[in-house]
Formats: C-alpha cells, sequence, structure tokens
C-alpha cells in the first residue's frame, strides 16, 4: 500500500524506541507482508503478547480508515492476519429496539413545558437584620429560594444513532435470526491509499497502545516477585535515594529502606528484597529494600537447602538493619541440627549470607514450644541461669552479675532484639539483685534506622552447638 504524500510533508521525527520506530515505519508504509516479523520482534524483546500486538494493528488500521473513508460517528473494525498481511474492514452497527432507545422529545412536550407552572418559591427570613429596618417596615425582609429537586435515577436507554444503530427489523433484512443487542457486521472495501494525517493517527495508537501493554506485561512479571529477592545494578543516585536496574523496569530503594551506613556503588550489582510493585501513570514502581527482616529469610533460603526443602524453619527473624540480627530456627525432623545447618561447615554458609548484608552480625538460636527457655536462648551469648514469667507478657531473666552488660548489649541492643524475637517484655536482673528497665516487644518486621555498632568484637556470632 501506498500514502498520498503532500509536498509539505515533514518526516515524523525518531523515536526514542527503535523497535517502536521500525513497527510504526510498516504502518506508515503499510507494509503488511512484513508485519510478521516486527511483531515476532515485539514479542520477543517487550515480553507483550502476540494477540495484543495484533490488537493493536487493528485499533491502528481502524483509526487511519476512519479518518480518510469513513463518516463521523461510524463504528469501524478491522481484522487483520498477520501471516499474510491480509485485512477486512467492517462497519458495526448495534441492533436495538424500542425498548431501548429514548423517547423523542416532540413539540407538545416543548409546548408543555413553555406552558409549566412557575417553580415553588420559599419565603425564608434572614437571620441578622438591624432593629431599624424592622420597626420602619414592621416586617422582616425576605429572600426568595428555589427548591432543588433530587435527580431522576440514571436511565440505562440509549439515544438513536443511525450512523451507530440499527433498528431489528432493518437488520434482519440484511441477517435473519439478528437479535436486539447484537453487532451487526457490514463489510466495507478495503482502500490502499491513506492520507499523511491518517498515518499520524495509526502512530499514536500504535505508540500508546504498545507502551500500555508493555506495562502491563512488567507490572504482571514483577507483582510476581514480591516478597522475593532481585539482584539490580546501582543506576544512579540521587540524594539518598537509589535507582536500580533490574532488567525491563527501575527499582527504587528508599532512604528508609537501606542499611545505614552502607554505600551503592554506581554499577555494582547487589540483591534487594521486593517490598511492594506499584502501577503508575509512567509504568510500574518496584519499591526494594536492603533492611526488611525478611530479606534474612530469603537469604538462608538460597544458601541452606535445609531451609528451602522445609526440613529446617526460621521461625521468627529480628534485625536492626546495618547492626545485629537473631534468628531463631527449628527442625521439623529428627536428626537435623538446625542451628549447624544455618551455620554450615566452618561457618560457610552463615558467612555468605553476612558478607550480602554488609557484614552485619547474626546470631542463630534454637527456637522452641517453652517460653522460659526460648527466652533463655533468645538473650545468648549471654546465659540466664532463670527466667520468670509474670502477667501482661512481662518475664525476669536472671544472669549472673558479670554477665549483666553482655545480656543487655551495647545501648541494650541485645535485650531489645530478644524481645522483638520472643515476643516478651524481658526485664535483666543480676544474681546480687540489679534490676534493669523491662525491654518492650516490637514487630519483627519492624526497620531500625542510624544505631550504632552493637555487641564487641569478641562476642561470638554463634552458639557454642553450632561450632560442633
Amino acid at each position: 500500500m501506498v500514502f498520498r504524500k503532500s509536498e509539505n510533508y515533514n518526516a515524523p521525527k525518531a523515536l526514542p524506541n527503535f523497535l517502536l520506530f521500525r513497527f510504526y515505519l510498516l504502518v506508515f508504509m503499510f507494509d503488511l507482508k512484513n508485519f510478521a516479523s516486527a511483531i515476532s520482534q515485539i514479542v520477543e524483546e517487550k515480553g507483550i503478547p502476540e494477540e495484543k500486538v495484533v490488537e493493536t494493528i487493528e485499533l491502528a488500521l481502524a483509526a487511519a480508515y476512519k479518518r480518510d473513508y469513513a463518516s463521523r460517528g461510524e463504528n469501524i473494525k478491522v481484522s487483520f492476519d498477520p501471516k499474510n498481511g491480509h485485512m477486512e474492514v467492517f462497519k458495526v452497527m448495534l441492533v436495538v429496539n424500542e425498548d431501548m432507545l429514548k423517547p423523542e422529545e416532540t413539540e407538545d412536550n416543548e409546548a408543555s413545558q413553555e406552558t409549566a407552572p412557575p417553580l415553588k418559591i420559599e419565603i425564608e427570613s434572614k437571620k441578622k437584620t438591624s432593629k431599624k429596618s424592622a420597626v420602619k417596615d414592621n416586617k422582616e425582609p425576605k429572600v426568595n429560594k428555589i427548591k432543588e429537586e433530587k435527580p431522576s435515577e440514571e436511565d440505562t436507554r440509549i439515544r438513536f444513532n443511525q450512523a451507530r444503530h440499527i433498528m431489528v427489523k432493518d437488520a434482519k433484512k440484511i441477517r435473519k435470526g439478528i437479535k436486539a443487542g447484537e453487532e451487526l457486521f457490514t463489510p466495507l472495501e478495503v482502500h490502499e491509499n491513506f492520507g499523511r494525517i491518517a498515518a499520524q493517527t495509526a502512530k499514536q495508537v500504535i505508540i500508546q497502545r504498545i507502551r500500555e501493554a508493555e506495562r502491563e506485561a512488567v507490572f504482571g512479571e514483577f507483582k510476581d516477585k514480591e516478597g522475593e529477592l532481585i539482584s539490580g545494578i546501582v543506576q544512579r543516585v540521587e540524594g539518598r535515594t537509589v535507582y536500580v536496574d533490574i532488567g525491563k523496569t527501575f527499582g527504587v530503594l528508599f532512604p528508609q529502606e537501606q542499611i545505614p551506613g552502607e554505600y551503592y556503588r554506581i554499577g555494582s550489582r547487589i540483591r534487594f528484597y521486593v517490598v511492594e510493585v506499584n502501577s503508575g501513570p509512567k509504568g510500574p514502581q518496584v519499591i526494594l529494600s536492603r533492611s526488611h527482616p525478611k530479606m534474612i529469610s530469603k537469604l538462608f533460603e538460597l544458601e541452606v537447602p535445609e531451609v528451602a526443602s522445609g526440613t529446617v524453619v526460621l521461625k521468627s527473624v529480628a534485625r536492626e538493619a546495618g547492626s545485629r540480627t537473631k534468628i531463631a530456627v527449628t527442625s521439623t525432623q529428627e536428626g537435623i541440627d538446625p542451628i549447624g545447618s544455618c551455620v554450615g561447615h566452618r561457618g560457610t554458609r552463615i558467612t555468605t549470607v553476612i558478607g550480602e548484608i554488609g557484614g552485619e552480625k547474626i546470631d542463630v538460636i534454637e527456637w522452641s514450644e517453652d517460653s522460659q527457655r526460648y527466652i533463655t536462648n533468645a538473650l545468648s551469648p549471654a546465659k540466664a541461669t532463670s527466667v520468670e514469667l509474670g502477667q501482661k507478657n512481662i518475664a525476669v531473666a536472671t544472669v549472673p552479675d558479670d554477665q549483666l552488660s553482655l545480656a543487655i548489649g551495647k545501648e541494650g541492643q541485645n535485650v531489645r532484639l530478644a524481645a522483638k524475637l520472643t515476643g516478651w517484655k524481658i526485664d535483666i536482673r543480676g544474681e546480687s539483685g540489679e534490676v534493669t528497665m523491662p525491654s518492650e516487644p516490637q514487630e519483627t518486621t519492624d526497620n531500625s534506622e542510624g544505631e550504632s555498632e552493637a555487641q564487641e568484637s569478641n562476642n561470638k556470632v554463634v552458639t557454642d552447638k553450632a561450632e560442633e
């Protein structure tokens, strides 16, 4: 097919996306036979279903045909076969009956509206009037107020349009057995010459529809990755916000989702946790995190086969990003050491996890149904001699006097993480009777910012059982 080109015709500007530009040129020249290769490229590179691409072509051809050869208000549809480049054009009309149409306004109705009685007027007195005017006129001033009637319910009937609607009795003359509410397709002549404005209309339809389909495909792909780990390359840093190239789109790492003190070098490949995927006007927005507690769980699933298979379960995670993390693990199968599985031979597995989160320390403790034993394990590396459970989820742990500072931790971090992990308010008491204020438990998914380095360097990451 060939376009009519005017003398003052200006060539279209190059699009940012070369693939879309090439696809538009095929429509611009109406080289329908080469559409098959262009469609396959778009499907492969952009991940858009072939049906969406064919639908886009049909809409673009229908818009171009309507611009040059159809009357105003007509509904034009095009059926396109990408294999042989053959297209068919149809005029679509909705079959209606009298019950589906709104009653027409007659002269009698217009006359009745002209002779209709005037609206009712209500008399309302002013709230604020001067005493002098009231004495002089011996009455209060009056204000006219029109009564507002409530709008009637929306009428679902339609107004008849000759370009879009056809009466059922006339439609049956063309196709027998057709009913009201169905669509009547009338074949039209396929023209080969289209004007410049029609080509521009087709271009806009193609660009808009392809980009919308691409956004939907990307959103659907990353929506399924919520709560999973993803690898990305740091693309740019604007202020404290980091933008990450994660493939077909960009992820956003906000300051509150970053590990305090961690530096993100442009071009470095890092793992992130996908917190949420939102659909926006400019495409999907993927919110990433490096400080989320569930990132620790996902890293252990990657490094520890027993966690991935379910024989070792991470019951709870308490994390202060950039400083320290405590995880409670248990085994669902006899004969498997949950702590040893997470630590690995000579600490190889847990060392890999620590390397992924910038050297953050990790304590692996054994989960227990017995709250007293669970709290005792959670206070590791300090060893509590006894734990008393009180009302309102308050527990009092007794530790040797020489381990009192170790149980509390630097700036109270150890007991704070233990409270997050167990869900109990823990109050530390020395054997000599010294008591500290109870530590409030918090949600294990909370992210803390700006925490200082916790525990001295001689504190071990795992328990003695893990070293066996």
